[in-house]
């Protein structure tokens, strides 16, 4: 997992995370080794990056199951050509993953101007990262670090795997040029 590092892609930790280990090693995310396959949309590569990498919403994650697809909502990170989440070894999405990695996903807000990037990807579980990456998603999505619910999360991280999606084929999409509210002068 520690292919490939790029400083275009580095995010600071916060001096309280630990920056060991095979996900974050000195601040910076590693870069998956494979690239993203752009099928349609409005947005070039770094148009995606941009977005991905300043959407503070949870990513909605499909997977399939014997009979019927489920959706879940995690918390994603976007390392330049792999999404990453976390969820617990024996959670259901987990179980379907190991079954069937094929996944498909959505990342967009609910509210106007509607944007957002979907697409299908391979996913593979890992424990190794699976701390780092909690402590820098919650980083990420909760703003008081040290809250009830960051406590919670902290005390099931034994139990904890990231999900690695990559092998991305991506579509994006953009109506905030149609969907700008008429100027009232």
């Amino acid at each position: 997992m520690n292919e490939a590092f790029s400083s275009r892609t580095a995010r600071s930790v916060p001096q309280s995370v630990s920056t060991a280990g095979p996900f974050c090693e000195d601040g910076i995310v590693p870069r998956s080794p494979v690239s993203v396959e752009i099928r349609s949309g409005p947005w070039d590569l770094a148009a995606i990056e941009s977005f991905l990498d300043s959407a503070v919403i949870p990513l909605r994650l499909a997977t399939q199951g014997s009979s019927w697809p489920l959706v879940q909502s995690l918390w994603f990170l976007f390392d330049g050509s792999a999404l990453w989440c976390c969820t617990q070894r024996d959670s259901v999405v987990a179980k379907r993953l190991r079954k069937t990695p094929q996944c498909a996903f959505e990342i967009a807000a609910d509210a106007p101007p509607y944007r957002g990037v979907r697409g299908r990807g391979i996913a593979a579980l890992d424990p190794e990262p699976a701390a780092d990456l909690l402590e820098r998603l919650i980083a990420r999505y909760l703003a008081g670090r040290d809250s009830s619910l960051a406590a919670w999360l902290r005390a099931r991280v034994a139990d904890e795997v990231a999900i690695r999606i990559d092998t991305l084929a991506v579509t994006s999409w953009d109506y905030s040029a149609r969907m700008k509210r008429p100027s009232t002068a």
